[in-house]
């Protein structure tokens, strides 16, 4: 008997538009046998057709919303059909059932444990995908555009971690039909922590830190070099380091502004000159 894997195709967001997470394996199990193809009572918890109901039913309660329920039944599949395709479904259900009822650590668990027992798994990529979206909160930063809701309040810690994860899924499974997507928030979310850091920095500069401000400009400007931020960053970065006397680190700020940003309106010199009080356009 051979054991069918299917994937659904990932909808990459469009105009930050909430997306529907898919399952990255389909349940086309039930004509693969654990024990062979002879057909047993579905009462006996140990043979395929017991593990085939119990599969069932943990669906339907992750369906109806019965997490912690469906959740103890997985577990139970995993560990009754250990070393098979549907040990790895159990594992995401696992997962999924876990982020569905908010509990981010368990549901990262389960993907790394499904990471570290199925390497060569096809999908791993996916794994990769929903450890992703898991560790980046989307209700307050992608998709979300909650009203007043600061990104400096978010677990930064976490987005660093969605970050790596969709990385290495693009890095390492380029053909993945979730990398387009994995690559868009990968740019978002470099952004958006290059965003975070001169929102930390101009916190520190504007109560005299400039020591602690230069700090973390320099480290916005090590980890997101290309991010729309740096210009900016740079700027603050002269005027750190102007505050503090640091004359020839200012100097070689300033270099690197003019270098990569000639047209910035940062610079002095392309600052337009202001408009006689008399003028009206």
């Amino acid at each position: 008997m051979e054991f069918r894997v299917e994937r659904q195709t990932a909808q990459a967001s469009s105009g930050w538009q909430r997306g529907a997470l898919v399952l990255a394996l389909a349940t086309a199990l039930a004509a693969a046998g654990l024990s062979g193809c002879s057909s047993t009572p579905a009462d006996d918890p140990n043979t395929q057709a017991g593990l085939d109901k119990l599969y069932a039913e943990a669906k339907d309660d992750m369906e109806s919303g019965s997490y912690e329920r469906a959740i103890k039944s997985f577990e139970k599949i995993e560990g009754r059909a250990a070393g098979t395709v549907m040990a790895q479904q159990a594992i995401l259900d696992e997962a999924w059932a876990h982020y569905k009822s908010g509990e981010r650590p368990e549901a990262i668990t389960a993907l790394d444990r499904f990471i570290r027992l199925n390497p060569s798994s096809p999908a791993v990529d996916y794994a990769l995908y929903m450890k992703g979206i898991v560790n980046f909160n989307e209700d307050l930063g992608l998709f979300g555009r909650l009203a007043n809701q600061d990104i400096a309040e978010r677990d930064q810690q976490a987005t660093r971690d969605a970050l790596q994860a969709f990385k290495q899924l693009a890095d390492q499974y380029p053909n993945s039909i979730y990398a387009p997507d994995a690559r868009v928030r990968v740019d978002y979310i470099t952004n958006t922590l290059a965003a975070y850091e001169i929102h930390v920095a101009r916190y520190y500069y504007n109560r005299g830190a400039y020591l602690a401000a230069a700090n973390r400009l320099q480290r916005s400007l090590s980890e997101f070099p290309h991010a729309p931020t740096a210009e900016q960053a740079l700027d603050m970065l002269v005027k750190s380091y102007d505050k503090l006397g640091m004359v020839e680190l200012r100097d070689d700020a300033l270099r690197v502004l003019r270098l990569n940003y000639p047209k910035s309106l940062y610079l002095a010199e392309n600052v337009p000159p202001p408009k006689p009080w008399w003028k009206i356009w």
